[in-house]
């Protein structure tokens, strides 16, 4: 009895503190939460709470608020997911139907995210285990440079324009064509790089077909490297009085990724995942973090919200769970 008292009490501290951002009391506990037991009870239960290592008196003032391990007390009994209203369903089939290509949908997908939770999304490009080459394109632009079209079996299409040694005629660019799409055709983008090293032309378009080769092995590998999209990194200024502590690391791990990277790595799972405050690495031990795979069976990838701790993790959860599934109906067509 005591024990599911003391959870209806940590549920209230919670969601009090998430709503208001000042530490809680048991006079508003007892005010604001039907809890059925006096003052005195409510001081005892939340005693207990922060002997358990629950919650925390952040100062001299009588009023606790949750720990990392309090919040992970509270996502851990969230027994119902609040649901989203009819009016987010259709913003987010709105929003995100029809979009023009997957860079187009990724987009739409963060800022989507950022503005239902008032949090930072990010979203991962998603890798397909099996893509493969498709097509070459190469388009004289003068001047001695050349644009490079490189498109995957999955419409993924990356580019680069390359300055050539000397300049080269419209015949030599076809054979240059006809040439690497032939040896390239249909295989595996893992295989580019290798099939490329072998590659035989004629002495004439050695020096050439090397420029171009380097490019489009460089092109064949960045298709395979993991990379995110980001959004709603303003809405990090509005978190106690204005100012998100620790803000600069958090931007530094943004910037570089690879962290963020990891950690949905380490989370990926069916379903959705949390991972709040010291659970994280260190220059993201002040955040939550919500995420949740999407995708299909050979193109899998993640989407996440990062925030405060002090966060409305029903909410965000609901609307991770429910992007997520909508991005992975759009891209199983």
């Amino acid at each position: 009895m005591n024990d599911d008292r003391r959870s209806r009490v940590l549920r209230a501290i919670v969601e009090d503190y998430v709503a208001t951002k000042e530490p809680v009391g048991s006079k508003a506990l007892v005010e604001r939460h039907s809890l059925g037991v006096s003052p005195a009870t409510i001081r005892n239960d939340m005693a207990a709470l922060e002997a358990q290592g629950l919650i925390a008196q952040p100062h001299t003032s009588a009023g606790r608020i949750p720990t990392d391990k309090g919040y992970r007390k509270f996502v851990d009994t969230i027994d119902e997911i609040k649901p989203l209203s009819v009016a987010e369903r259709r913003a987010i089939s709105r929003i995100l139907s029809h979009p023009v290509d997957i860079e187009d949908m990724l987009e739409r997908t963060v800022r989507l995210l950022a503005d239902l939770t008032s949090q930072v999304a990010v979203i991962q490009y998603p890798v397909r285990s099996r893509e493969k080459f498709r097509h070459l394109e190469l388009v004289d632009l003068g001047a001695n440079r050349l644009l490079v079209v490189f498109i995957t079996d999955s419409g993924q299409v990356d580019q680069r324009i390359v300055e050539m040694r000397t300049g080269i005629d419209e015949f030599e660019l076809g054979t240059l064509r006809t040439l690497f799409n032939s040896v390239l055709d249909g295989r595996a983008l893992d295989d580019v790089a290798p099939a490329l090293r072998v590659l035989d032309v004629p002495a004439t378009l050695a020096a050439p077909a090397a420029i171009v080769a380097e490019v489009v092995a460089e092109l064949a590998s960045g298709r395979r490297q993991e990379r995110l999209v980001m959004a709603g990194t303003a809405n990090l200024a509005r978190s106690s009085g204005g100012i998100y502590e620790h803000v600069a690391p958090l931007l530094e791990a943004f910037e570089e990724q690879v962290v963020l990277l990891k950690l949905l790595a380490h989370m990926s799972a069916d379903g959705v995942s949390v991972s709040i405050g010291h659970e994280n690495p260190e220059s993201l031990a002040t955040t939550s973090v919500i995420a949740s795979n999407y995708g299909t069976e050979d193109s899998r990838a993640s989407l996440a919200v990062l925030g405060p701790t002090r966060m409305d993790y029903p909410t965000t959860i609901a609307a991770v769970r429910a992007v997520s599934r909508y991005i992975t109906v759009i891209l199983d067509k």
